[in-house]
């Protein structure tokens, strides 16, 4: 019998969670987080380089000092300090804001799904880059949204392709609610947006009417120490900004925000005291006195610099171990490398190999919602020491050698007939042909 048949409540379930499925990176956790997997999948930031027991102490203070306040509930739209203090994070990126109109999140996975909640009713279409993070197609799915992918290139989202995109979605009789988009070292093709195209984008969206949702948990880990200009910073009147501490202080304190024009916000709001109450007013606490009392530019600087010497440590290992026509995109930041094998590979099909030989990566088909992607694949260097990547990537060689092997016995020729090992191209000519 199949779990289905044994679940008798089958038959009262809501329609929407036809929508709803595992995520591909929280299904591989029991195996990447077994200590001889070199796990180049999730996207766990380095928190080996937190100041801990600093931290610790800050948090022992907190509840001496504030503990009535910190353990009480709280208002819906979060505490005002850090409503500021977050304010003052993104106008490092050009953005001018005010408190009010800014909703703190359980993370901003949580904001995605709010905004997803008060702006989409099930059959409408939200367009999305190509390919798209799987929370993001995972909560759009939940609410039974329709995502229409749009092509990217190196300098990221095409503007003829979004304007292609609407007039075809349009002529459908279909209703766009929003678009989409990871401008800053996308999660998972490890692009940037250039400006050109945050501008031209901005104007499309304004002139259709379709307000931007920009997703931005990685704008401050530029490998270059160069903060890219926000879109919402030119566009404030139709562009939603959603923002994160999990990437630059703590993901488990799961406190992310959400900045929306102000008849929106109160929408939020409204949908957050439904959904959460009100976020974790410890967390919040904490987060506010780690901006206010650290140096925490300082510590996001050691992260830009721990991930830029991983970044290097795998693109040298994918130039030397990995087979002829592979190709790869070489992030500016962020956490993600975005490979393309060659014809012929199944990066979803290959996977229980892979993690038999002891190394685990995401499959290219979790970040789409058409079920593309079957020769690509999502690399993390986010967590493991450069000595890790280096093997993990020697351990994903093999795997391929493998596979190369038993296509040749089957009769395909198509990457079997290619050289086993690559010529190292040097960190200035990197592939970027991710499509």
């Amino acid at each position: 019998m199949t779990g289905n048949s044994l679940d008798r409540h089958m038959p009262l379930y809501a329609q929407r969670t036809a929508g709803m499925r595992a995520s591909a990176v929280r299904s591989l956790f029991a195996v990447a987080n077994r200590p001889e997997v070199v796990s180049l999948a999730g996207g766990m930031p380095y928190l080996q380089s937190l100041p801990l027991e600093s931290v610790a102490a800050e948090a022992a203070k907190l509840i001496a000092e504030d503990g009535l306040v910190a353990l009480q509930y709280g208002s819906g739209q979060g505490i005002l300090e850090l409503r500021e203090q977050i304010c003052q994070v993104m106008a490092l990126e050009g953005i001018s804001a005010h408190p009010d109109d800014v909703t703190v999140t359980l993370g901003s996975q949580m904001a995605l799904d709010l905004v997803t909640r008060i702006f989409c009713d099930p059959g409408d279409v939200i367009l999305a880059e190509a390919p798209s993070y799987v929370g993001a197609l995972s909560t759009f799915a939940s609410y039974q949204a329709s995502v229409v992918h749009i092509e990217m290139d190196s300098d990221g989202l095409i503007p003829s392709a979004v304007s292609a995109a609407i007039e075809t979605v349009r002529a459908q009789g279909r209703r766009i609610k929003l678009l989409y988009t990871i401008p800053n070292f996308h999660n998972p093709a490890g692009v940037t947006m250039s400006t050109e195209r945050r501008i031209e984008l901005a104007q499309i969206c304004r002139d259709a009417g379709i307000p931007i949702l920009e997703d931005n948990p990685y704008g401050l880990l530029g490998f270059d120490d160069k903060v890219r200009r926000a879109i919402r910073a030119d566009d404030p009147n139709n562009v939603i900004y959603l923002g994160s501490f999990s990437k630059t202080f703590a993901p488990g304190l799961r406190v992310g925000w959400v900045l929306a024009p102000h008849a929106v916000r109160e929408k939020l709001v409204l949908a957050n005291e439904s959904a959460t109450l009100n976020p974790p007013v410890f967390n919040q606490m904490l987060v506010s006195r780690y901006l206010a009392n650290f140096d925490w530019q300082s510590q996001v600087k050691t992260y830009r610099q721990t991930y830029a010497e991983r970044r290097d440590a795998m693109i040298s290992a994918l130039e030397t171990h990995l087979p002829q026509g592979t190709t790869w995109t070489r992030p500016e930041g962020g956490f993600y490398v975005w490979v393309t094998l060659p014809e012929g590979f199944d990066t979803q099909a290959m996977l229980p190999r892979a993690t038999t030989a002891l190394v685990a990566y995401v499959p290219g088909t979790a970040f789409y919602a058409d079920g593309l992607g079957s020769r690509q694949m999502r690399l993390s260097f986010c967590f493991p020491t450069p000595e890790r990547i280096v093997e993990g990537v020697r351990r994903l060689a093999a795997v391929l050698e493998s596979e190369m092997e038993v296509m040749k016995t089957f009769g395909f020729n198509g990457p079997a007939a290619l050289p086993a090992r690559r010529a190292n191209r040097g960190p200035s000519s990197p592939a970027t042909d991710i499509y």
